[in-house]
């Protein structure tokens, strides 16, 4: 599994990190998601997948 996020598109609605906190974190200054893992274990790909799905800006890409 590969995650691909577009900062540019992401309006910081903090989604990501509440389904999937051990995979995204959001900028202190202004809570842009930030990718702490491209490629997380297995056991994560359930979170991550709700995580892009729970998206409003559609900013993250998961790539199976």
């Amino acid at each position: 599994m590969k995650i691909i996020v577009d900062q540019d598109k992401c309006v910081a609605s903090g989604q990501c990190v509440t389904a999937a906190d051990t995979v995204f974190d959001q900028r202190d200054e202004d809570g842009i998601v930030v990718l702490l893992t491209d490629n997380p274990s297995p056991e994560l790909a359930a979170d991550v997948h709700q995580a892009a799905a729970v998206c409003p800006a559609l900013a993250i890409v998961v790539e199976d």
